[in-house]
């Protein structure tokens, strides 16, 4: 006589169900048997365990505040999202005799945050997830080159950190903008919405944003029938009546455009994109960095098992995750990930790992996420969202890719100018 046996998965486990292999088993073992996550641990802590420590660094820069009050990045943007994954990180871990720990620098300028990195790394530190900008993370590479020490970059979005200025010790979790403008070019090829006006700020990152975005366009098939620059004045966009201002100059601007589908604003240093919906001459819809937007993360997504992973986060973080905190979370389960296959602490064991074709990821994106062996860049779909929702994920049906489709997003081996790696 055939039994049906049911069992409920306790709530913090879920994640580590995504896995296979060794840790599925010692999971659906630990749940078998009733123990939530945080027993599990503590029945499994033994003294003997391998510590592997994660460094979390970020760079202290100096912003303009945001146009909207909803805006302001939180004290823990991206830490957060990597002590949720060192949580994920021990579930397993403590079963396998390691034990995950986050060591953070506190956000510094670039010279004392170098210094911090290297005196870590000069202490047998091997791992260090980090936030900061492109010149930084070189410095920091250059830095480190000599220890053996791995860097993953969860912020810099900088093409040339993955091309003519690619490192070995380096790996990106947070996306280029090719990849970010080859999903909102998918889209709107999909939707036919082919004429476009780009509209760039004069920010050195609003001129990268409209550069990737013309690459896009060409590759996508899309026309950019007005390409100009939107110059503004810094300081006088929050004072009582600057609306009335900018509802007069928005309209004024965007008057003599010629006919088009959609707006594209290159607004990365966010100082005016927000003012460009409902305020444009003709009624059409605004994309780019505002409005329909790309991004590796939505506080929304409830895609793929979602849900329970973005409840989590809130319980432990008290507030939504943010795409920072999904990159870095992504870094340090990617070392998670390697040392629970490999069973090794060692951080040349867990990068030849990584950077093998059995690494996979699971990242509740729909599908296991690989990092690209010619230059290091973590393959990953693509949000295409609004503020509350998002609308679609790229990489869109009908975009063929030898290898991966995920591959139809950013620059691919052939075009690539990365020389540091040795691809397989």
């Amino acid at each position: 006589m055939s039994r049906t046996f049911r069992w409920r998965v306790p709530d913090g486990l879920h994640v580590q169900l995504l896995s296979f292999g060794r840790s599925f088993a010692l999971i659906f073992l630990a749940t078998l048997f009733g123990y939530s996550a945080a027993s599990a641990q503590n029945l499994s802590a033994n003294k003997d365990a391998i510590d592997i420590p994660i460094v979390y660094a970020s760079e202290k820069i100096e912003r303009l505040p945001p146009l909207s009050l909803l805006d302001f990045r939180p004290d823990d943007e991206g830490l957060a999202g990597a002590q949720l994954a060192i949580d994920d990180n021990n579930t397993t871990g403590r079963f396998l005799k390691q034990s995950f720990h986050i060591e953070e620098i506190p956000p510094a300028t670039r010279d004392e945050l170098i210094k911090a990195v290297t005196e870590k790394a000069k202490e047998g530190k091997g791992f260090f997830v980090v936030d900061v900008t492109a010149d930084t993370l070189l410095a920091l590479s250059d830095a480190l080159k000599d220890t053996g020490a791995i860097i993953f970059n969860a912020g810099a979005r900088d093409e040339r950190l993955r091309e003519e200025d690619c490192r070995a010790n380096i790996k990106h979790t947070a996306p280029t903008r090719s990849m970010l403008t080859d999903a909102l070019a998918q889209y709107l090829a999909w939707k036919r919405w082919r004429n476009l006006v780009l509209i760039g700020g004069p920010q050195p990152e609003d001129q990268l944003f409209a550069e990737a975005f013309r690459r896009s366009a060409t590759r996508f098939g899309l026309k950019i029938v007005d390409d100009r620059k939107f110059e503004y004045e810094v300081g006088s966009r929050r004072a009582d009546g600057g609306y009335e201002q900018v509802q007069q100059q928005i309209p004024s601007y965007t008057q003599d455009l010629p006919e088009y589908d959609v707006a594209i604003v290159a607004d990365e240093a966010n100082q005016f994109g927000e003012y460009f919906p409902f305020r444009t001459w003709q009624a059409r819809p605004v994309a780019g960095t505002h409005g329909l937007y790309p991004t590796s993360w939505h506080p929304a997504s409830e895609l793929w098992g979602a849900t329970q992973f973005q409840n989590r986060f809130q319980r432990k973080a008290k507030r939504t995750m943010r795409p920072l905190d999904y990159t870095a979370w992504m870094a340090v389960r990617s070392i998670g990930e390697a040392a629970t296959r490999t069973g090794s602490g060692d951080t040349r064991t867990i990068a030849d790992y990584i950077n093998s074709d059995k690494f996979e990821l699971a990242a509740f994106k729909g599908q296991k996420l690989t990092y690209r062996p010619w230059n290091g860049q973590l393959r990953q779909p693509i949000f295409v969202a609004t503020p509350k929702l998002h609308v679609s994920v790229s990489p869109q049906p009908g975009f063929l890719h030898q290898v991966t489709e995920l591959d139809t997003l950013g620059i691919d081996k052939p075009e690539t100018k990365c020389t540091a790696f040795t691809t397989r």
